[in-house]
């Protein structure tokens, strides 16, 4: 008998060890934050931009937010636009999967509402919708999403 048979061996008359493996291989791998962000367009093709509270050297951007513990990234952005903006979406699609920082990944959705903008929550001073060709400085990321969303609007996955 090989080596690896009877590793499966050992595995399957003791599943749990795959569990107590699982958790320590868990505890050395290296750790995620993720990010979302949604690019909302209006018939008009404008982008739907928020000026953010807590980002003080480029605060004109996507909404969006952290991804919580546990949480689908696409929920997540649903959750965001709504604690944000008052505002019900639904996702088109994903645009764009970055590493934007260490240990940071960010996800873009393209989506669509119905609804207008609602209160907006105390991590936003304002919004607006824009043509692409007038976009304030923002994250390279952010952009690339925006690009995405304008190149092929009505792609669908």
């Amino acid at each position: 008998m090989s080596l690896r048979q009877r590793i499966a061996s050992l595995v399957r008359r003791s599943p749990r060890l795959m569990v107590i493996a699982y958790y320590l291989y868990r505890f050395i791998q290296p750790k995620y934050s993720v990010g979302v962000a949604g690019v909302v367009l209006n018939d008009a093709q404008e982008i739907l931009l928020v000026e953010h509270v807590f980002h003080p050297r480029l605060p004109w951007g996507l909404p969006g937010g952290w991804v919580d513990w546990n949480e689908e990234p696409a929920s997540a952005i649903v959750r965001e636009m709504q604690e944000e903006l008052n505002l019900d979406v639904e996702i088109e699609r994903v645009l764009l999967v970055n590493r934007t920082k260490f240990n940071h990944v960010d996800i873009a959705y393209l989506c669509q509402t119905e609804s207008a903008v609602g209160d907006l929550s105390y991590e936003l001073l304002g919004y607006a919708w824009v043509a692409f060709a007038d976009l304030p400085p923002m994250h390279s990321f952010q952009y690339q999403a925006i690009q995405a969303a304008m190149t092929h609007p009505n792609d669908k996955e």
